[in-house]
């Protein structure tokens, strides 16, 4: 594939990398045994920070994939699963259960009886582009602004004009894209909200009008020394942002610079 693209044989020639957003990335904190901080849920692979942190080329994140998978999880998570056969779990006559499988089925009915015209690939499409063109590597106030306008459009087309073939009492694949694309919808509007908010360039988030002469990240480590987290309210309410102070005591904070 590679020398396809280059012309290049990557066997003879090393390959060219380019660094995108993503090398700038971390990963979700897990422990020794790759559980995250909610007990019970692991995180396997790229999507974890324990080995590679932002050197995310595609040959280390294979790699890693295959040794927490074949490697780690068989010796780590079984201590996790050890003192489950001692936790009393719920029955499905629980009340809890009850209310989940009832929200569940008004969520799928609601979706069902759109009725409209738009196939769930066409509205994820729509919804693609606009997350590419105005909130990907390259974000600036006037299109994130633009972007929260168009995802509104986006979401009042899913919710007027879906169509769903097909039954919900089947294994329907358009039903599940439907749902998940949902999702999507929240997510990409919060997306859109915390890059908005934050008046730098920092990891994968690169704001245009923060970066220096030479064209890398300016931070902002006055202002926004802290994690965001947003807690969700509501589809039509605003959420709320709860900050996580970063405090750096072993190591010096600076700025990383490809050039040097």
């Amino acid at each position: 594939m590679y020398q396809m693209i280059s012309d290049d044989n990557p066997y003879e020639t090393p390959m060219m990398i380019f660094p995108a957003s993503h090398y700038t990335m971390g990963g979700i904190w897990v422990d020794y045994e790759l559980q995250t901080s909610i007990k019970g849920l692991f995180a396997i692979g790229e999507c974890n920070f324990s080995d590679h942190g932002a050197n995310r080329l595609g040959a280390s994140a294979l790699m890693q994939g295959l040794a927490d998978g074949y490697f780690v999880l068989p010796y780590t998570m079984q201590n996790y699963l050890s003192d489950q056969i001692k936790v009393q779990h719920p029955g499905i006559d629980a009340p809890e259960f009850d209310k989940a499988e009832a929200d569940v089925r008004a969520r799928i009915e609601k979706l069902m009886n759109i009725k409209g015209t738009k196939s769930p690939d066409e509205i994820h499409k729509r919804l693609g582009h606009v997350m590419w063109n105005l909130v990907g590597m390259g974000r600036t106030l006037q299109s994130l602004v633009k972007a929260l306008d168009e995802l509104e459009d986006v979401k009042k087309e899913f919710y007027t004009d879906l169509r769903i073939v097909g039954s919900a009492d089947d294994l329907n694949t358009e039903l599940e894209k439907a749902l998940r694309l949902e999702d999507f919808l929240v997510m990409a509007k919060m997306m859109a909200i915390d890059a908005l908010h934050r008046n730098e360039s920092c990891g994968a988030h690169f704001r245009e009008e923060y970066q220096t002469a030479d064209g890398e990240a300016a931070r902002n480590d006055k202002d926004y020394m802290y994690v965001s987290c947003w807690k969700y309210t509501g589809d039509n309410e605003k959420p709320v942002l709860l900050k996580e102070p970063l405090k750096y005591e072993a190591i010096k904070v600076q700025t990383r610079n490809y050039k040097s």
